[in-house]
């Protein structure tokens, strides 16, 4: 007598609707987490210490990765493409508080001797050229930033210098910022409204930035 043998089949479990999206919401997180920590972070312009570069209410885009990603929460650089150079905006940690992150313009590089006469910022005593990013409201001097130094800008720092330079609390106040605090080089404008009237600057919107 044959017997007829009964093949029992195992059904996949398919995953709840609920869990594919809490799965799908934690895996664009860790993604999001990522690429901010490491690679671009998006910044917001607050005041007009680089104008005319940057204006108030511009949205930036930081290379994190160019001058090396750090574990998050800690200032050890797993690695450096390149050091920042002279002329690039930079976003950073302001360096006496370290709390709040400002965006300048590298003025002066590791070991050199840097020094303002009457606003021309001198460079191993030689007056800097190319500064036409430099801007100056009125012909009024301000005490205390007109003129600076001489100091000599500590190995591995570099002294940092707003666009505005009537406007712009910069290493002239704080000194020279150490690379360990450098978070990236600002490289594009991805969006720019004008203050609390929120009208968009279309004409801003995928400038790069220089």
């Amino acid at each position: 007598m044959n017997q007829t043998e009964t093949t029992n089949h195992v059904q996949p479990k398919h995953k709840s609707t609920l869990r594919e999206y809490t799965e799908a919401i934690l895996i664009a997180l860790v993604l999001a987490f990522i690429i901010r920590s490491f690679i671009v972070q998006a910044f917001k312009i607050p005041s007009g210490s680089m104008i005319p570069t940057l204006l108030v209410g511009d949205h930036i885009l930081v290379n994190k990765f160019i001058f090396g990603p750090q574990i998050p929460f800690t200032r050890i650089r797993l690695f450096s493409l390149q050091k920042p150079e002279r002329g690039e905006v930079v976003v950073f940690l302001e360096p006496t508080e370290r709390k709040k992150d400002f965006i300048k313009r590298v003025i002066g590089l590791p070991g050199e001797t840097i020094q303002v006469i009457d606003r021309k910022v001198h460079i191993n005593g030689k007056p800097l050229e190319g500064e036409e990013y430099a801007y100056y409201a009125s012909s009024r001097y301000v005490r205390g930033l007109d003129n600076y130094g001489p100091i000599e800008i500590p190995k591995d720092s570099y002294f940092m210098m707003g666009d505005n330079r009537e406007n712009s609390s910069d290493s002239r106040v704080w000194g020279p910022v150490p690379f360990e605090l450098m978070k990236g080089k600002a490289f594009m404008i991805y969006w720019s409204w004008n203050g609390p009237s929120r009208n968009v600057r279309w004409g801003r919107i995928g400038d790069l930035i220089h």
